[in-house]
């Protein structure tokens, strides 16, 4: 199947040169010049990955993902930020973006994490057609069909790395997840001993555990990676 991307932002040479670049790829791609058009571009049910502009007019990027994510769309997000600041880059996380890339960027780097994207969000079709069943362990209930998650009778609203992110580690509770084995299986690329990606979304995912109720259940195992223990 041709992977469909939809980049949007405010340049139109970035928006062209992409388009040319991706297309030489073997991609099938959608443009969008400011918030609005990538908002209605990112709903088409068939878009495989979504680059966004955090400057864009109208809508700025930060605002789109916020509300395609309070809209149940769980396509993955690539943000594009001029703002290098590690507060910035949070910011995109935190909204619901699944990775960033700081301007200017390497051409090989975007395509690399494009790909990565793409087959995340096959991966998870798959898996949500071949893993349906509820995930319990204890009060914790993982629902990937609907993607819920509950403990007890608490629901954690989690964005969609969250979500994979536990649901990877009640799979495999009791097992220590090496940092590598992350990477690939929720973002399908290592970027490397410098990224603090994991790092983030694991203290968003224990933040958001605690404030259901849980108990302290996601142990960090220095320099190797993380288990999940039973409580």
């Amino acid at each position: 199947m041709t992977p469909h991307v939809v980049i949007a932002d405010d340049d139109r040479a970035i928006r062209e040169s992409l388009e040319r670049a991706l297309t030489l790829e073997g991609y099938r791609v959608t443009l969008a010049a400011d918030g609005v058009q990538a908002a209605v571009a990112a709903r088409a049910p068939d878009v495989d990955v979504i680059v966004l502009d955090v400057g864009m007019p109208a809508i700025d990027g930060l605002g789109v993902t916020r509300l395609l994510r309070a809209e149940g769309v769980t396509t993955p997000i690539l943000m594009l930020t001029a703002r290098v600041s590690v507060d910035a880059r949070v910011a995109g996380l935190d909204a619901g973006a699944d990775d960033y890339l700081p301007k200017p960027f390497d051409l090989d780097e975007l395509m690399a994490r494009l790909r990565a994207l793409v087959r995340r969000s096959q991966f998870s079709v798959a898996a949500a057609e071949t893993e349906a069943a509820d995930l319990t362990m204890g009060l914790l209930r993982v629902d990937p069909t609907a993607r819920r998650a509950f403990w007890g009778s608490t629901e954690m609203t989690l964005s969609k790395t969250e979500f994979d992110l536990l649901e990877l580690l009640v799979r495999n509770r009791g097992q220590v997840l090496t940092h590598s084995v992350i990477y690939d299986r929720i973002w399908q690329y290592d970027f490397g001993p410098d990224s603090n990606n994991l790092a983030v979304y694991i203290s968003y995912l224990r933040r958001k555990l605690d404030a259901a109720g849980a108990p302290d259940l996601i142990r960090t195992v220095r320099g190797v990676g993380y288990r999940l223990d039973e409580p």
